[in-house]
């Protein structure tokens, strides 16, 4: 039978090769064996794949981008899966727009999973100081121990090498491990007995996560559900759950004895136990080299969306994440019902807003108002928020003139945006403009040739570009305005139209 032999679990690149060549030479997803390095797979493969015979064909780029996951993922089905799939885009390019699909909805699940594991990494990845006998200068380096469920270190590499750029580290994991020098590389998978236990570091950080908990506020059914036990064996901070979890309804009553005792009533005892921050996790708090949370306040839950807005917006009227925060007059948070299925996120406050408070209310947001009329849309009930949460300008005498958010910035407030989105869970988000697409997707995007039609997000949901309202402030010509207009209205109806496709 035609056999593949791909180098590594995560061969994408190898995969794609060789789905090429056989679904070019004609060959049927059941007769292809995929092999994974030098042993085989079966006791049929082996035999060389048959002449072309097919034309090439033309797939679309959402496939790729899922295929990139699925790969990943550790079912022994996922090769053949995707070939089948690659197959069946031949004669039905608008395949995985059927989600009810048998075929679509199992990649879906497998991709859903890989960007589970993707995001647990990150959150739950705790580096350690060790001494480095290699490094020349004596220096030291940060080594963390994880247990991935699928083959997602080179997947998830740029991401620790993104945000730890300046110091050595390695992540050990018993599948793959990745070192950071300046540059990535990859070795076999370790065992738990290579990485270190702790470092002086970790009492600090198991201090302050015990000062951060309130007993008031513990939903232990959702900090598990965030927090899998699985996870809490490498976590320095998890040695402490049960024993607060375990005094929680006592240290509450000891606040209420003690706010009863200093002359508060009963109201103002339960408001301010409320207001204190919530309960804890280890994703969403600051860890010492956390790569989930490096230099980011806690963000309390809850059970109620809500709630959970409420809470962020307050932690994000304190953000010091980058500079902006500064010279600015406020944040300027998202606003619209928690249980939006529509969200809009523009660039940034302009000067209104950040005398206001609010998004969209100054000329930009009449246009955006008119054409959301125009559309059909009634904007109560969308979410509305910006990529960057302050009025980024320079001052031009008494005037403050817009300035475009660089990079940094974007990155920066992009927390803020994901987190939003985590409680929403809008099924489409529309990106207002070049710095929204960016902080949607985490990269460069070019408007005219994304415009019009659904991108698809790393949390299943879809994303569609559109020109932010400002854009259709500038033109001299009235004609040609009107004509953007119109474009912009018209991007407004096809949102419309596929959000009630999404029933």
């Amino acid at each position: 039978m035609p056999t593949a032999v791909l180098a590594r679990p995560d061969d994408f690149d190898g995969w794609r090769a060789a789905a090429r060549g056989f679904a070019a030479a004609g060959v049927a997803a059941e007769r292809v064996v995929w092999q994974v390095g030098d042993a085989p797979t079966d006791l049929l493969a082996g035999a060389p794949a048959p002449a072309a015979t097919a034309p090439m064909f033309t797939v679309p780029k959402a496939f790729l981008e899922i295929a990139r996951r699925v790969i990943c993922n550790a079912d022994h089905e996922r090769f053949a899966l995707l070939y089948a799939a690659l197959l069946a885009l031949r004669d039905r390019p608008k395949l995985f727009d059927d989600a009810a699909d048998p075929l679509v909805r199992r990649l879906y699940d497998l991709d859903k999973s890989v960007r589970r594991d993707v995001h647990k990494m990150r959150a739950f990845v705790r580096f350690r100081e060790v001494a480095d006998a290699s490094i020349a200068d004596g220096g030291e380096r940060f080594v963390a121990w994880f247990e991935p469920e699928h083959h997602i270190v080179r997947l998830n590499s740029g991401f620790f090498a993104r945000r730890f750029a300046a110091m050595r580290w390695s992540i050990l994991t018993p599948l793959e491990c990745v070192h950071w020098d300046g540059e990535l590389a990859f070795t076999p998978g370790a065992t738990r007995a290579d990485a270190p236990d702790g470092d002086p570091l970790e009492a600090t950080w198991r201090t302050y996560y015990a000062s951060i908990f309130n007993p008031a506020r513990l939903k232990v059914k959702a900090m598990t559900s965030e927090m899998p036990r699985k996870y809490w064996k490498n976590l320095p901070e998890a040695s402490l759950v049960p024993g607060l979890v375990a005094g929680a309804e006592e240290r509450t009553r000891m606040m209420i004895e003690a706010g009863a005792a200093a002359g508060r009533s009963n109201d103002e005892v339960q408001a301010a136990i409320a207001g204190d921050v919530a309960t804890p996790s280890p994703e969403r708090a600051t860890a010492p080299l956390a790569a989930g949370g490096a230099g980011v306040a806690p963000v309390p839950s809850g059970d109620a969306p809500a709630d959970r807005l409420a809470a962020l917006r307050d932690e994000a009227l304190r953000c010091k994440r980058c500079p902006l925060y500064g010279p600015a007059t406020q944040t300027v948070f998202g606003e619209g019902p928690t249980a939006a299925r529509l969200m809009f996120v523009g660039e940034q406050p302009g000067d209104q807003e950040d005398l206001a408070g609010r998004p969209f209310v100054g000329p930009a947001g009449q246009v955006f108002d008119r054409a959301l009329a125009a559309a059909g849309i009634d904007r109560s009930r969308t979410y509305v928020t910006n990529a960057v949460k302050h009025f980024k300008f320079e001052a031009r005498g008494k005037r403050r003139i817009h300035s475009k958010p660089d990079t940094g910035e974007i990155d920066a407030c992009r927390w803020w945006v994901e987190h939003e989105r985590g409680i929403v869970k809008p099924a489409v988000t529309v990106a207002l403009g070049a710095t929204a697409a960016r902080s949607l997707t985490g990269k460069a995007v070019t408007i005219s040739r994304e415009r019009g039609r659904p991108l698809r997000l790393a949390d299943g949901s879809e994303a569609w570009i559109a020109v932010h309202p400002s854009f259709l402030l500038w033109s001299e010509d009235r004609a040609a305005a009107e004509a953007e207009f119109e474009r912009f209205v018209a991007d407004l109806v096809a949102v419309r139209e596929r959000l009630a496709a999404l029933g």
